[in-house]
């Protein structure tokens, strides 16, 4: 009987933007790939996709019925393995599996940052902390990605089989690599921008977590002193009227673009000069990731996902919520290019060294292995 896995996640872009080289290593391993989440888009080297109603708030009604067909899907594919990914995909496939664990299934959970962790609002370890200490019960593999929410895992008991830390999803430094100086040049004219702007490059979605009203004040204050600077803002979302209303209240609208939602992230990074961060919470936040595997020097906020990232005064600097300090150090950057050059070219060494797509499949394959050792010694009788 061909073995099955079952990866799930609140939504089907979650898949396509962190996860088709792992769905790829498990077709090539033989094994049947089965995709549940919400939405419609089309994944290669997915055998069959669930289309499932699941909803990121834990109080959404639809929820329940996302969890009934999650859990008629798993008794029907009797799966060898289930991986599943964010909050609510969590929840749900967990609650879901329970029966199936108690035959040969392995539940895996990815935690992409906890929604409970240092600095976080008293709400959220009220809601979020609790769901996850009671589904680490029926989780044989609670997988983190960062040093903080492993050392509160296993500080707090978690009870899952196995605790584990990997370096996130992994980047393409194929991908995502710094151009030559012409290069360089000829992208940033096809994009509109001069020689001689000074680039800030956001890619996040516009919500209140990611806060990109911090930057938009950040740059006002340096309008008359850097009056080449440009931030690019790639993303969409329910915050985004109010971010150009204020660009436009703080009078500098020509001196950020709305990029949209951008499918080619790379060829922005390629072109500009730093990289910023200003969210208030961050798991291992791939968009700084990719700017430092480009060699941009990174400015961003002081959260845990950032300060694993970012060695300060090394690769770039980490702030506090405060425009005043984030304009500051922009202006240091925006006036020294050997600085700049500095951090970046150390920013890609840590990239290449820890967080390249290569190095964490090699971390997911040793666990992924471990549960496939262990169910062929169940079903051959062994144990």
């Amino acid at each position: 009987m061909v073995n099955k896995i079952l990866f799930c996640a609140t939504v089907d872009s979650h898949f396509k933007a962190f996860h088709i080289p792992y769905l790829r290593w498990f077709k090539e391993k033989g094994w049947e790939v089965h995709l549940a989440a919400s939405g419609n888009l089309e994944l290669p080297y997915v055998d069959k996709k669930f289309t499932i109603p699941i909803q990121r708030s834990p109080f959404h009604k639809m929820n329940f019925s996302a969890f009934k067909n999650l859990k008629s899907i798993i008794d029907e594919n009797q799966y060898k393995m289930i991986h599943c990914h964010t909050p609510m995909g969590g929840v749900l496939t967990r609650l879901a599996a329970k029966e199936a664990r108690k035959n040969v299934t392995k539940v895996l959970y990815t935690a992409h940052g906890f929604h409970f962790c240092k600095g976080a609002p008293f709400i959220n370890w009220l809601i979020y902390y609790p769901i996850e200490k009671i589904l680490s019960n029926y989780t044989d593999c609670l997988i983190t990605i960062n040093k903080e929410d492993f050392h509160l895992a296993t500080a707090h008991k978690f009870k899952a089989k196995s605790i584990k830390q990997i370096h996130g999803v992994g980047v393409d430094t194929e991908t995502f690599k710094p151009l030559k100086k012409i290069e360089q040049q000829e992208l940033r004219k096809s994009l509109g921008y001069k020689p001689n702007d000074f680039l800030l490059f956001y890619a996040a979605e516009f919500n209140k977590n990611k806060n990109q009203q911090l930057l938009i004040k950040a740059l006002s204050l340096l309008k008359d002193e850097i009056p080449n600077a440009k931030l690019l803002l790639a993303g969409s979302g329910p915050l985004l009227q109010e971010c150009k209303m204020l660009a436009s209240k703080l009078r500098i609208s020509g001196m950020v673009d709305f990029l949209g939602y951008q499918d080619n992230i790379e060829f922005f990074l390629k072109v500009s000069d730093i990289a910023v961060g200003s969210s208030l919470r961050e798991g291992l936040p791939v968009n700084i990731m990719e700017a430092m595997s480009c060699e941009l020097p990174v400015i961003a906020t002081n959260n845990r996902g950032h300060r694993e990232l970012i060695k300060h005064n090394k690769t770039g600097w980490i702030v506090e919520q405060n425009a005043e300090d984030f304009a500051y150090k922009i202006k240091i950057l925006a006036k020294d290019r050997d600085l700049r050059f500095e951090f970046g070219e150390n920013g890609r060494r840590v990239i290449l060294a820890w967080y390249s797509i290569q190095k964490v499949l090699e971390e997911k394959k040793i666990i992924y292995k471990s549960y496939m050792g262990e169910m062929e010694d169940i079903l051959w009788g062994i144990h």
